[in-house]
């Protein structure tokens, strides 16, 4: 069956979609890479104060009720 496709030339399409697949996947492991990299290399990134008025939006949304109310 490889002999036929070497006779008759490589279907374009495939090789489109090939050429496609493989650097999506490349996309894919060089983001995996860096996430990785990124992970284990870069100090964690500081969370800012959330301030008392959103906190208590966050408690509404959750549905409890915030003290005093």
């Amino acid at each position: 069956m490889a002999q036929d496709v070497e006779a008759r030339g490589f279907n374009p399409g495939l090789i489109v979609l090939l050429v496609i697949g493989g650097l999506l996947l490349l996309f894919l492991v060089g983001n995996y890479a860096l996430y990785v990299y990124a992970q284990k290399n870069l100090p964690p990134k500081k969370k800012k104060p959330i301030s008392k008025k959103k906190m208590k939006r966050e408690r509404l949304k959750q549905g409890v009720s915030a003290p005093g109310e």
